[in-house]
């Protein structure tokens, strides 16, 4: 009995003064709207932005440049050891590959089709 006494003196209490349910306004810490890539991102994927707007590639993301694969303008395999296990699809259409060490110095060649590959030392920018 009392509860619907207080249940129906708060319904007419909100009726007499006019109140009317409106839904929360959210909005972002900002007050602009939502974040873009660049203001939201921390840590390693922070350095990777930041790198890239300076046309810096630190994690190999983006297409590799085209070489001629010959000897004096050699395939770039970058590593961040001495060696490195390369494999070179020789033909376009081809299903095997052929895997081979390239070891750190001068250009190497694949024993099957003869284009050259140069390992380069490449540091990790973490």
């Amino acid at each position: 009995m009392a509860s619907r006494f207080l249940l129906r003196a708060c319904t007419l209490n909100l009726t007499r003064s006019n109140v009317t349910a409106r839904p929360l306004q959210r909005a972002m810490a900002t007050g602009r709207g939502i974040p873009t890539d660049d203001e939201q991102a921390t840590g390693l994927e922070r350095r990777a932005l930041q790198a890239l707007k300076k046309g810096q590639d630190p994690y190999s993301m983006l297409k590799p440049k085209h070489y001629a694969g010959t000897r004096e303008d050699p395939n770039i395999v970058p590593s961040i050891g001495t060696k490195r296990l390369v494999g070179c699809v020789c033909e376009e259409d081809n299903t095997a590959i052929v895997w081979f060490w390239l070891h750190e110095g001068e250009a190497h060649r694949c024993p099957s089709c003869g284009t050259h590959y140069k390992l380069v030392h490449h540091e990790l920018p973490h």
